[in-house]
């Protein structure tokens, strides 16, 4: 039947200018970005002449590479600078200590540092790897220079990059936060807000309607890409914004309930498709039927967290007297133990989802942090092989370069190792580094071409500073513009960065061609070996290889959740898990059948992973020496070694162990209590191998059809 009227007129076109309000909008954020850029970097000019600080230049470059739209992520970059910045004079200082006078064992020491910090950039995430890209060129800009002419003077030329550093934070931080700021705060709001409710939607969805599991894969996915930008954004605004600090340990907490909801759903949301394709559906209806209140109480879009979070709270409540009125209707020992199985499974999302919405009240409410919140950490997911090639290239790369250094005597040889440093560090966490290097080269050319108009044809004929801001300003429009737009951004920062190193300015500017040819040069030398670099030995970062790796370590995490200590497992297990797959998928083709395996998989690892920490728990308190606890070892060692190496034979031990551990759990389980629950965590893991739907099907090898059904069969 059409709801659709017949009088209802066709919708009227879209104005002309509704195009063009979008358009200028986007144009004045961009030139709003620009002006702020601009004012910040001409000023730390300014003031740094007025400081005489021996490199002005520098000041103003820290202005460029940490001016970012939103005023929390500069004063987030700018926190890390200055660490990766002192971090890096620290390690200058030392290594010219201990080799003032001999520049083999200095070059090696060198170069192994900056590969220790390239290495560890690979292995975190936002601006916490810039500060490790930091520490390893600081320490090359303040030692190279010095050691070749006077190494008593590192000290000097310590202080000198630190105080350059630290003023162009300081006037960059107060033009983005005092100039039509953008704030972070605001985006964050709404990223939980957007979280908040769209888990909401699909719960109300999920539970007023059956959902395929291509869907359900696609909403793990958009769970795990949600909490982790979360994450990322609450490690930035904290220096923004006091309250937002404040309620850190709140934020954590509410993403930690938000990832253990959702990884509760699935497992159930499994269980129920899994019960109603079989030939007697009973139990998931009932399943059904016992969740629908929970989805009535979610209906309303815009529901109080506190009113929401008391009518879950009533449904939690009946669940046990519904439960027993529909098992009761029930026929068959397969049967009962099924719907118990999924009774557990919702008793416990129900739980759960009361504690997200409790904690998403808590955001608004001034409450202190508890012990709990303060221990929800995000964990990380890394792959130290990426780092181990990530170390070796850099290492090699400087190690040459300071053999050519060495051996040619080429005093330009430093600016080579220079910026082949920073290139090889701020790419090395990236995709496809060498065709970014490359772009990057090309943009850091026409900015050397475009400083050589500058300085000899327009400088030429300024004096003073005022005018040559008025000289320079058009030229250096350019670049803030491109870092704007999305296509251009890459081109840009090195339109900017080879316009603004080679003419470093001063209080006393150099009009000198030969060293402007020489040091350009240099420069493009520099950018070679690094395109070169990337070229021989690429960063593994997106390739199918790391992938194939990722999804290795991410079967692996059932391995964590078998083995590691209980405390805080729970959490740790959810969140490294997010972080992986969230690296997996970046680089994967969405919709592509690599792609639905990697989620396939995500979804079992979850599943067994919490069923396992589940059962350890349940067996924590029980003597080592009792059956129960010695079957319950055996499944979790048993289900470790399949995720790690999938195969029949491994499918195979596994299934057999839970079987025998099922037996135990079974005969044991008619005085309730720690048996009971145990039987119902292994008959959950047992399902899911069985499931035809399951990516662990292709490794079933009974011809046992009644495995779904049957809980004796074997």
């Amino acid at each position: 039947m059409s709801a659709i009227p017949s009088s209802v007129s066709t919708p009227t076109a879209t104005p002309w200018y509704a195009g063009m309000r979008v358009f200028l909008k986007g144009e004045a954020d961009t030139w709003l970005f620009v002006l702020r850029t601009t004012v910040a970097f001409f000023l730390t000019g300014w003031l740094a002449m007025r400081l005489q600080l021996p490199q002005p230049g520098t000041a103003m470059m820290t202005t460029v590479i940490v001016m970012h739209r939103q005023s929390g992520m500069v004063l987030a970059k700018g926190f890390y600078r200055v660490l990766g910045t002192l971090v890096g004079a620290a390690a200058a200082l030392l290594i010219v200590a201990l080799f003032p006078q001999q520049r083999e064992p200095f070059l090696i020491l060198m170069a192994l540092w900056i590969a220790g910090c390239t290495a560890g950039a690979t292995l975190h995430r936002n601006f916490k790897s810039y500060a490790f890209v930091l520490a390893g060129y600081t320490a090359a800009i303040i030692a190279l220079p010095v050691i070749a002419t006077h190494p008593g003077q590192v000290f000097d030329s310590a202080v000198a990059r630190i105080s350059e550093v630290l003023l162009g934070l300081l006037v960059t931080a107060v033009i983005s936060d005092t100039i039509f700021p953008v704030r972070l705060r605001d985006t964050l709001r709404a990223a939980v807000t957007s979280q908040y409710e769209n888990f909401l939607g699909f719960m109300r969805g999920a539970l007023l309607g059956q959902m395929p599991r291509e869907q359900m894969e696609q909403a793990h996915l958009r769970v795990v890409r949600d909490a982790v930008t979360l994450e990322d954004l609450r490690s930035s605004v904290i220096f923004e914004d006091p309250e937002a600090r404040a309620r850190s340990a709140h934020l954590q907490r509410f993403n930690q309930r938000f990832m253990a909801a959702s990884t509760s759903f699935q497992p159930l949301h499994h269980l129920i498709n899994r019960l109603l394709r079989q030939p007697a559906p009973a139990a998931g209806q009932a399943l059904q039927q016992l969740y629908q209140p929970l989805g009535l109480a979610l209906q309303g879009s815009e529901q109080d967290p506190a009113q929401l979070a008391e009518r879950i709270h009533e449904v939690r409540r009946q669940l046990a007297s519904r439960a027993a009125g529909l098992r009761g209707g029930l026929q068959g020992a397969a049967q009962i133990e099924d719907f118990d199985v999924g009774t557990q499974l919702l008793r416990r999302f129900v739980k759960e989802l009361e504690q997200y919405v409790h904690a998403r009240r808590q955001l608004t409410a001034q409450v202190a942090p508890t012990e709990d919140d303060a221990r929800a950490h995000f964990v990380r997911g890394n792959d130290y092989l990426g780092a181990a090639v990530a170390f070796a290239r850099t290492a090699i790369t400087m190690l040459l370069l300071g053999a050519l250094w060495a051996a040619s005597g080429w005093a330009m040889a430093i600016n080579v190792m220079l910026l082949a440093t920073i290139f090889s560090g701020l790419f090395a966490t990236v995709p496809n580094a060498a065709r970014m290097t490359g772009k990057v080269g090309w943009g850091y050319l026409v900015g050397l071409l475009a400083a050589y108009v500058c300085n000899f044809t327009v400088l030429t004929r300024m004096e003073g500073y005022t005018l040559l801001v008025a000289g320079l300003l058009p030229f250096f429009l350019v670049g803030p513009y491109m870092v704007s737009r999305p296509k251009l951004s890459v081109f840009g920062l090195g339109y900017t960065m080879g316009l603004v190193n080679i003419l470093a300015i001063t209080s006393v500017h150099s009009f000198d061609p030969t060293r402007f040819f020489n040091e350009g040069t240099s420069h493009m030398i520099a950018m070679g070996a690094a395109v070169l670099s990337f070229a021989l030995m690429p960063p593994l970062v997106g390739t199918a290889w790391l992938r194939r790796r990722q999804m290795a370590g991410l079967r692996a995490q059932v391995g964590l959740a078998a083995l590691a200590p209980l405390r805080g497992l729970q959490h740790r297990f959810e969140s490294s898990n997010s972080d992986l797959l969230h690296q997996i998928v970046a680089h994967t083709a969405p919709g592509s059948e690599e792609s639905r395996e990697q989620l396939a998989w995500a979804l079992a690892v979850n599943e067994t992973g919490r069923a396992l920490i589940h059962l350890r728990q349940d067996v924590a308190h029980e003597p080592a020496s009792t059956a129960l606890h010695q079957g319950v070892d055996a499944v979790v060692r048993a289900l470790a070694d399949f995720f790690a190496l999938p195969g029949r034979a491994a499918w195979l031990r596994a299934d057999a162990a839970l079987a025998a551990a099922i037996d135990v759990a079974r005969a044991q389980a008619g005085a309730g209590g720690v048996a009971a629950r145990v039987l119902l965590h292994l008959r959950l893991v047992r399902l899911a191998m069985v499931d035809d739907r399951s990516v662990m099907a292709a490794y079933n090898t009974t011809a046992d059809s009644n495995l779904e059904t049957d809980p004796h069969a074997h």
